[in-house]
């Protein structure tokens, strides 16, 4: 008996350690997201350029969609924006922004000064479709295929070795799909 109650704080020790391993090995930027899979939710709100135009889902082009999910308050987007500025030009998919809990006058500011690389900006400004998708914060990423179905969401900085690591191989393979009418 005596030696069973020495045991419990070693083995109390070797569970926390295994514990404690399992985590530092996971990927921080990896979200799991129920969504995935699932189509884009269904959504109402304003334009943030232009606070009477009301958008929606229909809103959206064909085809294949990356939807950014930004703020103003947010200092990781200030660094990704220059990249979102480049990849806006590529035509093999439309690149969409949701600010975010954000006042609108500085963000329509933000995006004259740092350029708007968006079709369009939702104005979120209580964080409902942030809320609807499982937002945790800006910057996310989500990428949206020709069916409007969730394949991938990203939380952290889009920048170049991310973007050919993660995203170029998804849009690659949804691209294929499309070829095929899948």
């Amino acid at each position: 008996m005596n030696i069973i109650i020495r045991l419990i704080p070693f083995v109390l020790f070797l569970l926390l350690g295994v514990l404690l391993y399992r985590g530092l090995s996971l990927d921080p930027q990896s979200m799991p997201s129920a969504l995935i899979g699932k189509s884009f939710p269904q959504f109402t709100l304003t334009s943030l350029e232009d606070e009477s135009q009301q958008v929606t889902k229909a809103d959206f082009k064909p085809g294949i969609k990356l939807v950014n999910v930004w703020a103003t308050w947010c200092p990781s987007c200030k660094v990704e924006h220059p990249f979102l500025v480049k990849l806006a030009k590529d035509d093999r998919f439309s690149l969409y922004g949701i600010n975010y809990k954000d006042n609108r006058a500085d963000a329509n500011q933000w995006l004259k000064y740092y350029q708007n690389p968006y079709q369009f900006s939702i104005f979120d400004d209580i964080g409902k479709l942030g809320l609807d998708l499982g937002v945790y914060g800006a910057p996310e990423t989500f990428v949206i295929d020709h069916h409007g179905v969730i394949r991938k969401r990203f939380a952290g900085v889009l920048e170049p070795r991310v973007w050919q690591r993660q995203f170029l191989p998804l849009i690659n393979t949804i691209e294929d799909e499309m070829v095929k009418g899948e």
